[in-house]
């Protein structure tokens, strides 16, 4: 169906309804309108990483997770595996007559804000720190999401518009205050990427942006969304974003002027009462019919694209075998194994899958489910904890398990007597082999306003980079009583183990919250089942000292666009079993928007693996503020154990473009530098890598 006949459909039943049916359906559990054949719908719905909150559904690793796979067209597949599921399950839900929350086909996902510090807890929602990672991954994994029909298989949802990563604590009443380069430099990118590829719809954020609540900012909605980037879809508000502008942002004195204030700003639906309150604000004057019925029409536009009305509902063939189906178990595998990031390996990984050897599993997140999903997550119908899949692959060892701590709690006074067991894990570990060290976090302490205050988390965001003291008291005695320590850290950001730790452990992973099936690709990494490819979204830092105010939104001394201090690991990095040598970089074709450029890519090694290459463009002589580096080009490339092979990539003149004090782009004075491997041209990153970087000047 077209858009044109989309509008002319919505247009033809809304023209039926009265003001107060109108307004009905502005709410995101927007009720039936019988006389006119319309069912109830509810809106929210969540797909972050599968389809959420609703029953089974394949668990893919967390966005996080995703994003360290450097592997967009990976994104597009999970996406049109999740929406393949999602019509099933509505499919389901249809013929059942359960049209229930969480059961509609409108996605409110991805989460495409930048993680620009590692304390945000929701930063695991999100595809990292990087403008260009994030908008590509969220362009493909929107893609799938959406599919490519003459419907909508699913409507996709680009959130918190804009200017939005923490702090969890102070969101309802924040004001985001932001200069025009960064908010066009760092702050936008993504979203315009997204809606230029055409996103369903767009969230606004809680906080304000520069004095002005984002779920009805004149400037954010009208004049960039609708008027700069020809926006045509659906806005929604945050869960409760409409009330916060009068009760927390206390920028109105009424709820019916929050509520007018959003619908005259653009903010078409409403999820939260504030709406309630529009039948005040219409009589009041303080809105128009006009006003209702434009935003009515808007919604219902949505609701035609995906087929409601059709006689023949698009998709319907879909059937609900396709729930955790086999090929979507293999795509999870697949994901998980390509998400893992090896930060560290002195020679000894991978394993003798076949070893008779005792290997120790001891941790909190060992034997964890939760640590597995992340959050905004399904229910799988397996999950393969870390423990579990060593017992998967390595079946001739004698694989001994132990929780040793929880993940943040040491009381040693709990009569439950599940609290203080260190010592425990200390006596497996003393009389193992090899030890596989289980730490990291979860999404009850990290995340969304968990409503935890302690000493470590501030209502999910953290305090700190180190780990809990009970993890780092297990793992110091661990490493004291056992030669060969492997870490697996399941988390959703940045963590530092520590000195004794760090230098001890012959091998670490960053597995991020890696799905249901996270633990067998854990285990076979380590096994070397699989060359490790993952890559890390974000920037690990050596200090807390060394971040900004978490409060400000000025980008000087964040990620590796604006930080020049040391780092441990950067954004990019990650080691592999193999080796890959670059060459022959070329400029070959160029047009209006586009750079195409060669580089001869080899397999060194004695092992087939895949290569993330990474195209990261540097500035010289620029009179106007750049980033030191940015990333402006991506592609994964398998190649067996001696193959060599000439790669063509895509670089967008966009990324290319210098960011004036205006927000404008512009073509950059001076000089600009393509380098081309399968990491950063930084300092540190050619300490810890093995693999050579070609450059390109243009």
């Amino acid at each position: 169906m077209t858009k044109e006949l989309a509008k002319k459909k919505a247009k033809d039943l809304v023209s039926q309804m009265t003001v107060e049916e109108k307004i009905s359906q502005l709410l995101y559990n927007s009720p039936a309108i019988e006389r006119l054949g319309i069912h109830d719908y509810n809106w929210w719905n969540e797909a972050s990483h599968g389809v959420a909150r609703s029953g089974m559904a394949t668990v893919f690793p967390h966005a996080i997770a995703l994003a360290a796979t450097f592997d967009p067209v990976l994104l597009g597949k999970v996406g049109e595996a999740v929406s393949t599921e999602a019509r099933a399950k509505y499919n389901n839900s249809v013929l059942h007559g359960d049209r229930d929350i969480y059961k509609g086909l409108t996605y409110w996902t991805p989460n495409i804000n930048i993680f620009r510090d590692p304390r945000w807890g929701r930063g695991q929602e999100t595809f990292g720190e990087d403008p260009y990672l994030t908008a590509s991954m969220g362009v493909e994994y929107i893609g799938g999401l959406q599919g490519d029909g003459e419907f909508l298989k699913s409507a996709a949802c680009a959130k918190h518009f804009a200017v939005h990563s923490g702090p969890e604590n102070g969101r309802h009443s924040f004001n985001s205050v932001v200069d025009d380069h960064d908010l066009w430099e760092t702050y936008l990118p993504a979203f315009e990427w997204t809606v230029k590829a055409g996103v369903a719809g767009v969230m606004g954020a809680y906080n304000r942006t520069n004095g002005e609540p984002c779920c009805g900012h004149p400037m954010l909605i009208h004049e960039i969304l609708r008027e700069q980037w020809n926006f045509d879809g659906y806005f929604v508000s945050d869960c409760g974003a409409i009330t916060d502008i009068c009760n927390y942002h206390h920028f109105t004195d009424t709820m019916a002027e929050a509520a007018a204030y959003a619908l005259k700003g653009g903010c078409n639906l409403n999820c939260g009462g504030a709406y309630l309150h529009l039948m005040d604000a219409y009589e009041q004057d303080l809105i128009t019919e006009e006003d209702i019925t434009a935003a009515a029409e808007k919604v219902y536009e949505i609701r035609v694209l995906l087929g409601e009305f059709e006689e023949e509902r698009p998709y319907a063939d879909i059937p609900f075998s396709k729930l955790d189906c086999r090929e979507h178990r293999e795509l999870n595998l697949k994901a998980a194994e390509e998400c893992m990031v090896l930060l560290k390996n002195d020679r000894y990984l991978p394993l003798d899958v076949h070893t008779d050897k005792t290997i120790a599993v001891i941790g909190p997140n060992a034997m964890s489910v939760v640590a597995l999903e992340g959050n905004y997550n399904g229910l799988a119908s397996e999950y393969i904890t870390p423990a579990d899949g060593m017992r998967r692959v390595f079946t001739n060892a004698e694989i001994r398990a132990a929780k040793g701590c929880n993940i943040w709690v040491d009381n040693r006074n709990d009569c439950t007597g599940f609290t203080n067991m260190i010592s425990e894990g200390i006596a497996y570990a003393a009389e193992a082999d090899v030890t596989v060290l289980c730490l990291g976090l979860d999404c009850h302490i990290e995340g969304e306003e968990t409503g935890m205050h302690n000493e470590y988390f501030e209502n999910g965001d953290k305090k700190l980079l180190a780990l809990p003291k009970t993890q780092m008291d297990l793992a110091e005695a661990v490493c004291d009583v056992c030669e060969n320590v492997i870490v697996l850290v399941l988390a959703g950001s940045a963590v530092d183990l520590g000195e004794k730790l760090t230098t001890h452990a012959k091998a670490i992973i960053h597995g991020w919250y890696p799905g249901a099936v996270g633990g067998l690709a854990a285990a076979r990494l380590i096994g070397g089942l699989y060359s490790p490819s993952g890559r890390l979204p974000v920037t690990f830092y050596r200090s807390m000292d060394d971040l900004p105010d978490y409060n400000s939104y000025d980008m000087t001394g964040r990620t590796y666009r604006y930080f020049n201090g040391d780092v441990l690991y950067p954004f990019g990095y990650g080691l592999s079993y193999t080796t890959f040598r670059y060459g022959d970089a070329a400029l070959t074709a160029e047009t209006e928007d586009t750079l195409e450029i060669t580089v001869t890519l080899e397999n060194t090694g004695t092992m087939d693996g895949m290569e993330k290459i990474q195209v990261y463009a540097s500035f010289t002589d620029s009179r106007t503020r750049t980033p030191i580096r940015q990333l402006c080009g991506l592609q994964a490339v398998s190649l067996a154990a001696g193959e060599k092979a000439v790669i063509t990539l895509t670089v967008h003149k966009y990324w290319l473009k210098a960011v004036l004090a205006d927000g404008t782009r512009t073509t950059p004075d001076g000089k600009i530098t393509l380098t081309i491997g399968g990491h950063q041209p930084d300092a540190r990153s050619a300490v810890l890598c093995v693999d050579n970087v070609v450059m390109l000047e243009l």
